[in-house]
This record gives structure tokens, C-alpha cells and sequence, in this order.
């Protein structure tokens, strides 16, 4: 490994983010068998739920705590006290506390910069009775004036934080403003950053990754993406790129990418797409002739990465109207049978017409019948000849 490399830090936020995604319902057993996952696949920190939302929330984080875990696990609260002790009671190992920064979001709180400041530093002093870990949101912390933001981070520092997390919270960032924000607040600030992105324009992932190469220690990412509208980074894509990044690392068992991706595609009632980039079922499937030939020379020539690398081992070539003769022959082969180019080329027409009739790609009998029915038309034709 390239000792230049700088191991991450992943937060999954599964259980709180993702979990407050409308229709998501996690129970009890499912809480527990996807901590044990995330435990399992090597994450470094599972913000595991907000125990203020009631005694059932605090019992089922209660029973997780009581398993061998290696990942810190993190409660969620508001600036609130009784949030904090509601934190304590449950037995989490981290605390973080969220707290509005922008104006808008102040001002939709009914609360100011005043309150800001003195909440922050009575909220913080407070957790540090029961926690020796605290992290400090700042929410919407893309929304604000950069100065302020700045300030309001030394002054969470000052009062025992440690550490700080940008909140992208509606998902507007992009990964050049994002890379400019956290190099300016790393200039400032030794301590630990953590981005949150949400994916409101599509971009939650690259802002993530650009936020860990221009200078932040951790993001937030959540398994499959789910999340409030239309989801956060997701757990399994910024794993990926970081494992094909030169200057990063982490600790994630990336071959179990998919166990874990399918574990709460169940649990939450989202599906995950065919074409999901990483974990989706269909990510290695061909059809494109130039493609399916190049594949058969060397399999990176149309993939990024190694087919099984992050779980997902299914690669398959499609036959349909964009086939030619190399996958012909291959899926032919597989079957036992071999012909020549002439006759591959001869199919490759006959599947392309078959395709478009039927408006989809064809099964391997279909292609069987297609070659049976050349094969008896070349014998009919050699028979007439006689």
C-alpha cells in the first residue's frame, strides 16, 4: 500500500439519515442484524439512531450495545438537554449534537446567533459529563456565510468538540465549492472534519469524495444512499472510490459491499436498481458487440474494476440488437457449441431482427433455436443443391 495514502473515516448513518427516509420502517431485529453488518464489514462509526424519540428507540440501541462491537457507535440529538440525557441513558459510546447555522435555518427555529453561541457552549459542556466523544453538526452549513461558519467551528472547538461536521442538508453543494470550503476551514481548524452530503442534485458521492481529498477526515454516507428526499452519499460508492483512489484508504472488507447493500434493500422496502452503481445486479452485463469482444480479450477493457471485487460476481453478456459475432460465439461455446464466423455473422443478423421485433434482448434458447433454425436452412439449401 502506498504509504502516502490517508485512511478514512466512514460514518454510516443508516439507522438516523437513512431511517428517516419517508416509509422506512426498521425494526428491532433489523437494527440489530444491520449494525452487526456494518460492524462486520470493517465501518468506522454507525450513528445508530436519536434516543429522544422514545423509549423504544433507546431499548433497541440499549440491546445493540450489549454485542462486542469494534465500530463507535453515535447517538443523534438536537440542542436540547433532555436529547443528551436520553443519549446517555441508551449507552452509546459518541455523542453528536446538531445545531442550525444558516440564517435561514435560525430564522425558521425562531432562534439567533446569540442563542447559537450560548447553546453550543452549554450543549457541549453538558455532553462532556457524559461523553468522551462529541461531535457538533453545523446544519446547513452550505447555506452560510463561510466566515461565520469558520468562527462558529473554533468556537465548538474552544468549548470541548471534537469535531465538526459540514451539513450539505438540501443538497445543494458541488464538488469545486465543496473542495474550496474545506481547504479555507482546514487552514483555520486542526481538527477532525466530517462532510454530510445529501443528494439532492446527484451529487452527493462526488461531494463526499471531493471533500475527503481536499482535506476532511470523514464523511457521512448511508448503505444504498437512502435518505430524506432524494437520499445521501451512499456507503457503498464512496467505499468504491475510495478503494480505487491512489491517495485514500479505509477499512472497509469490500467484497461484502453487496451482502450489506442487499441486507437493506430488504429491511428498508427499497429496491435497489439493476444499473445501481457498485452493488447493482446488472453492472457487469454486456451486450455492445465491441464491448463483449473487448471482455473477451481482457476484462478491464469496459469495466473499471475486477468483476467481484465489491461482491457483486454476476458478468454476463447479453444477446440483442447491439451483439456481434465474438458473444455469438461465446454464449455459444458455453453451450457446447461452436461455429464458424460466417455463420456467427449470419446470427448476429438474425438476433438483431428477432430483438427488435420482440423489443428486448434474447434468452440463451432463443439463441439456440435461432442457430437451430440456420443450422436446418443451411442443410435444406445444401440438400437442394443435389
Amino acid at each position: 500500500m502506498d504509504r502516502k495514502q490517508k485512511t478514512v473515516w466512514l460514518v454510516d448513518t443508516t439507522l438516523r439519515d437513512g431511517g428517516q427516509a419517508p416509509g422506512v420502517v426498521f425494526s428491532a431485529d433489523e437494527k440489530e442484524a444491520i449494525v452487526l453488518k456494518l460492524d462486520d464489514i470493517g465501518i468506522n462509526e454507525i450513528e445508530i439512531g436519536i434516543p429522544a424519540m422514545g423509549e423504544k428507540e433507546t431499548a433497541a440501541i440499549k440491546n445493540i450495545m450489549k454485542n462486542k462491537l469494534s465500530s463507535r457507535i453515535t447517538s443523534w440529538c438536537r440542542a436540547v438537554k433532555s436529547d443528551i440525557e436520553s443519549a446517555a441513558e441508551s449507552g452509546t459510546d459518541a455523542i453528536h449534537i446538531s445545531f442550525p447555522v444558516s440564517e435561514l435555518q435560525l430564522n425558521a427555529m425562531k432562534k439567533d446567533t446569540e442563542w447559537l453561541y450560548k447553546s453550543a457552549y452549554e450543549m457541549i459542556s453538558f455532553a462532556g459529563k457524559y461523553f468522551d466523544f462529541i461531535s457538533v453538526g453545523a446544519l446547513d452549513a452550505t447555506r452560510t456565510n463561510l466566515y461565520f461558519l469558520k468562527n462558529f467551528i473554533n468556537y465548538t472547538a474552544g468549548c470541548g468538540a471534537h469535531r465538526i461536521r459540514i451539513a450539505d442538508t438540501v443538497g445543494i453543494a458541488d464538488p469545486s465549492g465543496v473542495i474550496a470550503m474545506i481547504k479555507s476551514i482546514r487552514k483555520q481548524y486542526s481538527g477532525i472534519i466530517e462532510f454530510h452530503a445529501h443528494n439532492d442534485l446527484g451529487m452527493a458521492t462526488a461531494n463526499a469524495f471531493s471533500a475527503l481529498q481536499a482535506g476532511a477526515d470523514a464523511v457521512s454516507v448511508t448503505v444504498n444512499g437512502i435518505g430524506e428526499r432524494a437520499g445521501n452519499a451512499a456507503l457503498e460508492e464512496v467505499a468504491a472510490a475510495v478503494a480505487c483512489s491512489s491517495s485514500l484508504t479505509s477499512t472497509v472488507k469490500y467484497s461484502k459491499l453487496k451482502e450489506l447493500s442487499d441486507l437493506v434493500a430488504e429491511a428498508s422496502g427499497k429496491a435497489i436498481s439493476a444499473n445501481k452503481p457498485v452493488v447493482g445486479n446488472e453492472i457487469f452485463y454486456h451486450e455492445s458487440g465491441i464491448h463483449c469482444s473487448g471482455q473477451l480479450k481482457n476484462n478491464l477493457s469496459y469495466q473499471p474494476y475486477n468483476t467481484g471485487l465489491f461482491g457483486v460476481n454476476d458478468e454476463k453478456f447479453i444477446i440483442g440488437t447491439h451483439s456481434g459475432s465474438a458473444s455469438i460465439k461465446h454464449i455459444l461455446r458455453i453451450m457446447g457449441i461452436e461455429i464458424n464466423q460466417n455463420d456467427a455473422q449470419t446470427l448476429v443478423g438474425y438476433v438483431k431482427d428477432l430483438s427488435l421485433n420482440l423489443k428486448r434482448s434474447l434468452t440463451p434458447d432463443e439463441l439456440l433455436e435461432l442457430y437451430s433454425e440456420h443450422f436446418r436452412n443451411k442443410i435444406m439449401s445444401l440438400i437442394s443443391k443435389i
